[in-house]
């Protein structure tokens, strides 16, 4: 099937459905879905109110209803965050569409209780498990009537296929790692670090998921990653473009990098997409938008064991040709918690095209 036969398909299954969901994987046309069911499910008279994460999404919506020559639906769209949500009426809509629908929450109830019109959502990761809080709100307000994922477009050869490689090191046990507190600062290992944060949440010294984020961020800290994406980075000979944590450690990391503290961004990237530079780093997903013509390969710090900005990182690689290959590189910390979000983030890809190995050595 091509991308139109597709989109038909999702539509179609939407007819007669008060709540749905469509689950639509990279590189089919999400938002264009969305216009075409706005397109036949609405009249002139009818509003309809869009809500997305973040206030960029938003600036997709104009953008394809100008580029898709559906201009005139925008005078019956409204934009709202999932932030916001309660602060609007549910009396003033025909229909609302829940782009990025995973996003809900039980907050959210206090608008979907009251609201008895049409619910669409749309997302690319629906959430994993049916027994969750996401789960059961998507159940429950827009269920899944369709499914079209990555692998699924790489089949039917509008994605290029790909090969992931899970890059495996340890944790460095010599004393370089320096801590940085409100009273102290000293040097210790990551290793030492890491058994601190597990030592503390073993014996539940603090609230569990304050403990977890710390863990996070000081592991996202951790020198010998950035050390070893150096080493790979240089070695990549192909056009190759780094995901970041942080806008510092992107400069670090690249002499080029796209973020919103570089004023030089917007030129990074064009000279990039351009071919006028071969490596970029940033710490965000590219817009959707965005194409960049012989990107070959990514490197992508940290997994956060969150498989929805592992499914876009990964997704800004399989927009190349569809007989191109892509090879995307996710650095893992073994023995740690690290495994196990890198295992989560990768739940939803192809198993057979994901590579495990120990790289404790010299590339």
């Amino acid at each position: 099937m091509n991308r139109e036969e597709i989109q038909k398909e999702a539509l179609d299954a939407t007819i007669g459905k008060h709540k749905c969901s469509i689950v639509l994987g990279t590189g089919v046309g999400k938002t264009l879905v969305g216009l075409k069911h706005i397109e036949q499910n609405t009249t002139r008279l009818m509003k309809v109110l869009i809500v997305a994460p973040k206030k960029s999404i938003f600036q997709s919506w104009k953008d394809d209803a100008i580029k898709f020559g559906k201009v005139e639906l925008l005078n019956r769209m409204v934009f709202t965050t999932y932030l916001s949500l309660n602060k609007n009426n549910p009396d003033d809509y025909d229909v609302v569409y829940l782009d990025e629908a995973h996003s809900l929450l039980d907050s959210h109830r206090e608008f979907l209780d009251l609201y008895k019109r049409k619910i669409v959502g749309l997302t690319g990761t629906p959430p994993k498990y049916r027994d969750s809080e996401k789960g059961k709100l998507v159940q429950e307000f827009c269920p899944v009537v369709y499914t079209f994922k990555a692998d699924d477009a790489i089949e039917n050869g509008i994605l290029n296929d790909y090969q992931i490689i899970v890059h495996e090191l340890s944790l460095d046990t010599e004393k370089n790692y320096n801590v940085n507190m409100k009273t102290k600062s000293f040097i210790t290992s990551e290793q030492l670090n890491y058994n601190y944060w597990g030592q503390r949440l073993e014996t539940g010294s603090g609230p569990v998921h304050i403990l977890r984020v710390m863990r996070m961020k000081a592991m996202m800290e951790y020198p010998s990653k950035e050390r070893y994406a150096k080493i790979l980075f240089k070695s990549i000979q192909n056009k190759c473009i780094l995901f970041a944590n942080t806008q510092d450690q992107a400069d670090r990391l690249c002499d080029h990098s796209y973020h919103s503290n570089n004023p030089k961004s917007e030129t990074n990237l064009e000279d990039f997409k351009t071919g006028n530079i071969t490596k970029l780093s940033t710490v965000m997903q590219l817009n959707e938008g965005v194409n960049i013509s012989n990107l070959k390969q990514g490197i992508i710090m940290h997994a956060y064991g969150n498989e929805r900005k592992a499914s876009q990182r990964i997704g800004r690689l399989l927009r190349l040709n569809p007989d191109d290959k892509a090879v995307v590189h996710i650095l893992c910390y073994m023995g740690t918690v690290d495994e196990k979000w890198c295992k989560e983030a990768l739940e939803g890809f192809d198993q057979s095209k994901i590579l495990w190995k120990n790289y404790n050595i010299s590339l």
